[in-house]
């Protein structure tokens, strides 16, 4: 899969769709705690977009490669612990954002700590599916 799917109109149509997909993945992120979606669903739908450009473009056109995946899946991982833990300094039980001490109300600590949490799992499920893809679609004797 080293050469690309990509003739003229299915690259000027990847090119059209790929801000949209991102946009929308934010999206879902954002108003995830709010509405369906969260942090799954945009980790996911940013994962395919980078997975769009291996397709389109071809392997050497790739945004995100394997080391990269996988550090942003550790990252992610560790956004989500260290948010997690921090309650754990102030007495709260793990992911209790209440208890954590910021110039806000109760409910505006629980919400920007829900985000920072739905910010590492998108991290992480992004690498992720990033991963798989790269490993069932690696070429024989490849890296």
């Amino acid at each position: 899969m080293r050469k690309g799917f990509g003739g003229i109109v299915l690259n000027i149509a990847f090119r059209f769709l790929l801000p949209f997909i991102i946009v929308f993945a934010i999206a879902v992120l954002v108003h995830g705690h709010y509405s369906p979606g969260g942090g799954f669903q945009a980790g996911a739908l940013l994962g395919v977009a980078v997975i769009l450009v291996q397709l389109v473009q071809g392997r050497d056109a790739k945004w995100v490669g394997r080391r990269e995946a996988v550090t942003l899946s550790c990252i992610g991982a560790l956004i989500y612990l260290g948010i997690g833990m921090l309650s754990f300094f102030w007495g709260g039980n793990f992911l209790d954002y209440g208890v954590i001490p910021v110039e806000a109300t109760a409910a505006k600590a629980r919400a920007l700590g829900i985000l920072g949490v739905e910010v590492g799992v998108t991290l992480a499920v992004m690498g992720v599916t990033i991963i798989m893809f790269d490993s069932l679609t690696r070429e024989r004797g490849e890296e």
